[in-house]
């Protein structure tokens, strides 16, 4: 977790809308709503401070593709879900479009390992 303190309340949404758009292209944030684009982005200040929140092995854990393809395919379907029954709106289906994403990533990484054990049982034979 980081943190990024503001002296007024006025300075916090020009502040979201600047780290929006300078993370959301290295990975799709999953926001409720999309703040108006900055003007510039180039200034991120630094966080004051940095926190993490789970352990070391925990964070390994949940790297694992073989934990992570359920769990997104799980998060997947729960969105859909919500966007079917209670609310269709462009930020669900962003958020939508996010998850298929890394989805598909973890599908691919999952599908590359099952690949790489098939090859080590060819060598073997």
């Amino acid at each position: 977790m980081w943190a990024y303190p503001v002296a007024t309340k006025g300075e916090l949404d020009p502040l979201e809308a600047q780290l929006y758009y300078f993370f959301n292209p290295k990975s799709q944030l999953i926001n409720g709503t999309v703040p108006p684009k900055p003007k510039s982005i180039e200034n991120i200040p630094e966080p004051s401070q940095k926190v993490q929140v789970m352990s070391e092995t925990e964070i390994l854990a949940k790297r694992d593709p073989v934990q992570r393809l359920p769990r997104q395919a799980a998060h997947y379907a729960q969105i859909v879900g919500h966007f079917l029954e209670v609310k269709e709106s462009k930020e669900i289906a962003k958020a939508m479009a996010a998850h298929f994403q890394r989805l598909a990533r973890y599908h691919k990484t999952l599908l590359g390992i099952g690949a790489t054990a098939e090859s080590d049982e060819d060598q073997e034979n």
